[in-house]
């Protein structure tokens, strides 16, 4: 089986993410099937496709020729036979619960054809866990896109314990064809290659809850000038809920050092999510909150946060999650907003720098998570 073989391809979830996949899917000149649970989620996906598209078209990115024959491969449907039937590769875009993804994938190995390939588009979910759920483990691959798929260039591409080099490397084909930049993620490793780099830092925002100091303002308006979303600010553009069962899940399978805040806990269970409930760790109701930098803290600077990154990263490289640092660099400048990966960022500021603020963090914090690698410290990482 070859990329020229792909012709559909099915979203399964027609939400932010489904939708979005699936206008990138169309883009890429394949007939797409979408499908959801009910017509009005269904309905709700295809507008977002097509404003998507008008806005590219508004934009000058394509024609409005290329739109109509954009919108004229897509189809909406409930019935999922019919979806994933006649599709070449299905991506999988359901909500983030495990038992919800293994029954989706189980669902997919009973209608789809032998040689059709499934794709998750999991952010932390193993990818070996949701194919023991198929009769053909070896078809199960990871393809996380990120959010906006329409427009975020990054997509990762996991593979399981029993995915074949084949199914790897279609869907990396598959990724190209549709314009992203793809990365391969050899071991099926917790939270990939993206938000793995960027746990430690949430962990950090979770201990300074815990501390009581600095406030989450004096922190984030230490960084304001430097980076396009601050961190607790950042957390509650995603979601707090979302960073907290991150923060939970890491607790589980990384180490127990990462168990989230108390505090942020009782956010959570009083409803105070973020940006979607006007609120978090800053006001949201009249848009973005201003951060005040005059307020800015002088315990922590940009290169506390580099460190943590940097070191995590290296920890990838010891556990063959990823064999080449210019790949991980990749990931993190497509996947967020810094033109710079970490790797790249370490050797400007220097490994003894850093090396220095990682055993701050773990002693302030007695945190051995912090701790530096012996990668890291050997300083030798070339990029």
């Amino acid at each position: 089986m070859s990329l020229d073989d792909i012709k559909k391809i099915a979203v399964i979830g027609a939400g932010d993410m489904g939708h979005g996949i699936a206008a990138v899917a169309l883009l890429a000149g394949f007939e797409v099937s979408m499908r959801d649970i009910e017509q009005r989620f269904v309905d709700r996906g295809v507008e977002g496709i097509k404003k998507s598209l008008a806005k590219f078209v508004e934009k000058g990115k394509i024609t409005e020729d290329a739109r109509i024959d954009a919108l004229a491969r897509l189809e909406g449907l409930v019935d999922f036979d019919a979806a994933v039937s006649d599709a070449d590769f299905v991506i999988e875009a359901v909500p983030e619960i495990v038992p919800l993804k293994k029954d989706t994938f189980s669902e997919l190995s009973k209608y789809t054809h032998p040689h059709t390939i499934l794709a998750s588009n999991t952010s932390n979910i193993s990818i070996t866990v949701l194919a023991e759920a198929t009769e053909k483990p070896d078809k199960v691959v990871g393809m996380h896109f990120f959010n906006p798929a329409v427009l975020m260039k990054l997509v990762e591409i996991i593979k399981g314990e029993k995915t074949s080099f084949e199914t790897a490397d279609i869907a990396y084909r598959i990724a190209q064809k549709m314009n992203k930049v793809p990365i391969l993620v050899k071991i099926d490793s917790p939270g990939f290659v993206y938000n793995r780099v960027n746990a430690p830092v949430t962990m950090l925002l979770s201990k300074i809850l815990d501390a009581g100091s600095p406030s989450p303002e004096e922190f984030d308006a230490a960084f304001k000038g430097i980076m396009p979303m601050t961190p607790f600010e950042l957390a509650d553009y995603v979601g707090l809920d979302v960073a907290y069962h991150s923060l939970d899940y890491f607790s589980q399978v990384l180490s127990g050092e990462y168990a989230p805040s108390e505090k942020w806990k009782k956010m959570l269970d009083a409803g105070t999510l973020g940006k979607k409930t006007g609120g978090g760790f800053f006001d949201w109701s009249a848009g973005r909150p201003e951060i005040d930098q005059a307020k800015a803290t002088k315990e922590f600077d940009i290169n506390h946060l580099i460190a943590l990154q940097v070191n995590e990263a290296t920890k990838l490289l010891e556990e063959g999650v990823v064999d080449d640092p210019k790949e991980i660099d990749l990931a993190m400048a497509n996947g967020g907003g810094s033109p710079f990966g970490p790797f790249q960022l370490a050797t400007g500021i220097g490994y003894e720098t850093l090396i220095q603020k990682c055993n701050e963090l773990a002693d302030k914090f007695n945190v051995e998570s912090f701790r530096p690698t012996k990668t890291m410290k050997a300083g030798n990482i070339k990029v």
